[in-house]
Order: C-alpha cells, then structure tokens, then sequence
C-alpha cells in the first residue's frame, strides 16, 4: 500500500555529498557531545547546592536517574498502549465492493 505521489528520496551513495545531518561522521559527533553534555549536567551537581524536599531528591545524580527512568517508562508504556490499541494495515478499507457503495448514495 504505496502512496504512488509520495516521492521517494533517495540518498546518494558518497557520504560527503549527503546532507551533514546524514553523514555517519556527523552522527557520531552529535552522539558524542550529547553524551559530553549529559556528563556535565551530573558534574555540575558538586558546584550547585541541590534543595532535596523529599530527602531522595538530594542524592547525587537523582535528577539525571530520574530524567532517564521517567524516559524510559513513558516508552513502555507507549510501546504497550501501541499493542493494546493497533489495528490492521487494512482497517479502514472496505472488505468488499458491495459494502463500499452502500450508504454514499443515500446522503
């Protein structure tokens, strides 16, 4: 079930004429420095007085454990409401041609 004007892009075979978001080479790096940045937020809690309320909030890197658990969670979940709620590729098409003329003239 191909959507014929959709057109397909197609990337070219040398990674240098790519676009920089699809080179390999400028993955890698956007990967590297979110990992960079995400180490210096947990670094950066030994200059800043953190205000636990609930006394687990005050532990080291709660919020990045936090942050990530959260993430993490909200995932399965969707994951799982994805099963629970799917429906066929062919859900909204008529079974067959007698139940598709049905009712569009009587409007």
């Amino acid at each position: 079930m191909s959507n014929p004007e959709v057109p397909i892009v197609k990337l070219p075979e040398d990674p240098e004429q790519r676009a920089w978001l699809y080179r390999p080479s400028s993955i890698r790096k956007l990967w590297i420095g979110l990992y960079v940045l995400l180490g210096l937020t947990v670094v950066a809690q030994f200059g800043v007085h953190v205000h636990d309320h609930f006394g687990v909030d005050g532990w080291f890197a709660f919020s990045a454990a936090y942050g990530f658990l959260s993430c993490v969670s909200m995932v399965l979940f969707a994951k799982g409401l994805g099963y629970l709620i799917k429906r066929p590729d062919d859900y909204y098409e008529p079974k067959d041609e007698s139940e598709s003329g049905e009712g569009a003239a009587d409007v």
